[in-house]
């Protein structure tokens, strides 16, 4: 399993990848645009080749972007969802330039109706943005959410909706986030709960579906339904349940991404610095990594 990390692309989105490179990375998720704005400016044509060139120099794979926290897929009021879906064919067209694997995105938050009219009202903003795009290759990657509210997404079976409803298109995977999972109620953190969630996952949805992992702690409980990330082995999820996930040969080609906090004022201006929180939640990962046999089956 490949390790790494949300970067910033303050300075160019060239430097994400400078910042991924200095932190060790091996894979690399990033914003495309400010992600709590819904408009932002163009990429600069230069730092787009330079993206690209970086990538490729440095071999980071899976590299994706994470969309907008404004955009809401699942909305019915009209203007909120056509700015919707607008900001998000923008994600779409910002990372197919970039050449990246595919854009997380939250399903979003139910308005009004039930569940089931969320679900169906966010499979049909995608095929919108698929429609508008045809030729385009980067995927669109749903994030399992933790489930606050009337979010949608927090369970295995609403992803098998939204791709029911697409009839199974291949231009759509899915983000599993460690810390939404044990939120939401899949108790990865034992040996038992952790072989549940996924022979879950693979029944519901299937592990074909599964592209990447965020890979982040939980500072509140099983079931909380509170998205609240914490330093790997800080939390409620703990580091054996990490060392599980890096060992098991389902995910050898998989990549788990750490959205940890950062320190503050890690980088002064003008210089890329280590960040001493990301240093130590990655070196973490790798120690576990190192630590853990493979098996093909969750093991205590």
């Amino acid at each position: 399993m490949r390790i790494g990390a949300h970067m910033s692309v303050a300075g160019g989105v060239s430097k994400a990848v400078d910042r991924a490179l200095l932190h060790g990375c091996e894979a690399l998720q990033i914003f495309c645009k400010n992600a709590n704005q819904w408009a932002g400016k163009p990429l600069d044509a230069n730092e787009i080749v330079r993206f690209r060139q970086r990538v490729e120099e440095t071999g980071l794979t899976p590299v994706v972007s994470h969309a907008s926290y404004l955009i809401n897929l699942a909305t019915s009021l009209p203007q909120l969802r056509q700015q919707s879906i607008a900001a998000f064919v923008d994600e779409l067209d910002r990372a197919e330039s970039l050449g990246l694997v595919g854009v997380v995105i939250h399903p979003g938050t139910c308005t009004a109706g039930t569940e089931d009219d969320a679900l169906r009202l966010v499979a049909g903003a995608i095929d919108t943005a698929f429609k508008e795009r045809p030729a385009q290759r980067v995927k669109v990657l749903l994030e399992h959410t933790a489930g606050q509210g009337r979010t949608v997404g927090h369970r295995f079976e609403h992803l098998a909706t939204i791709l029911g409803h697409l009839d199974g298109s291949p231009r759509v995977g899915v983000c599993l986030d460690t810390c939404h999972l044990l939120a939401s109620g899949y108790d990865i953190s034992d040996a038992s709960g952790y072989d549940d969630t996924f022979e879950s996952f693979e029944r519901i949805v299937g592990l074909d579906r599964l592209e990447v992992f965020h890979g982040n702690d939980s500072k509140r409980p099983c079931g909380s339904r509170v998205d609240r990330h914490e330093h790997i082995g800080k939390g409620f999820i703990g580091l054996e349940p990490f060392r599980r996930l890096l060992a098991d040969s389902r995910f050898a080609n998989r990549a788990i991404l750490i959205e940890t906090e950062k320190a503050r004022n890690a980088e002064r201006a003008g210089t890329l610095c280590v960040d001493p929180y990301d240093k130590k939640n990655l070196a973490t990962l790798r120690r576990l990594r190192s630590r853990g046999a493979t098996f093909s089956r969750a093991t205590p």
